[in-house]
C-alpha cells in the first residue's frame, strides 16, 4: 500500500506542476469552456487518459485517488467550483470562447 501512496503523490506532483498541461488535455477531449460544469467522473476518465498519454499506467482506485487530491488542488486555485457532490463549474479565463455557438 505504501508504494501506491507514494506512486499517487509523485503523479500528483507531476500534474499539479503543470495543471495547464491537464487542463489544455481535457479540453481537447471534452467540450470544456469557462463557466461550463464538468463532471467528476469525466475527469476521471480524462486523468486516465492524460496519463496513458504519457505511457503511464494507472488503476481505478488509483484514479479516484489521483481526481480528489488534484480536483481538490484545482478547487483551492479557483479553477474548479464546487456545483454539488458530482461536479464543478470551470472557472478558467483561456478558455472563454470568442464567438457564441458550437465552437466545434
Amino acid at each position: 500500500m505504501k508504494l501506491k501512496t507514494e506512486k499517487i503523490n509523485s503523479l500528483v506532483k507531476l500534474i499539479e506542476s503543470d495543471h495547464s498541461q491537464l487542463m489544455k488535455y481535457l479540453k481537447s477531449r471534452y467540450p470544456l469552456f469557462h463557466n461550463s460544469n464538468f463532471f467528476s467522473k469525466d475527469f476521471q476518465y480524462g486523468i486516465k487518459r492524460f496519463l496513458e498519454s504519457k505511457n503511464i499506467e494507472v488503476d481505478e482506485v488509483e484514479v479516484q485517488h489521483l481526481a480528489a487530491s488534484i480536483s481538490n488542488s484545482l478547487e483551492a486555485n479557483g479553477i474548479f467550483i464546487r456545483t454539488n457532490s458530482s461536479g464543478w463549474k470551470i472557472n478558467y479565463p483561456d478558455f472563454v470562447t470568442t464567438t457564441p455557438g458550437d465552437p466545434l
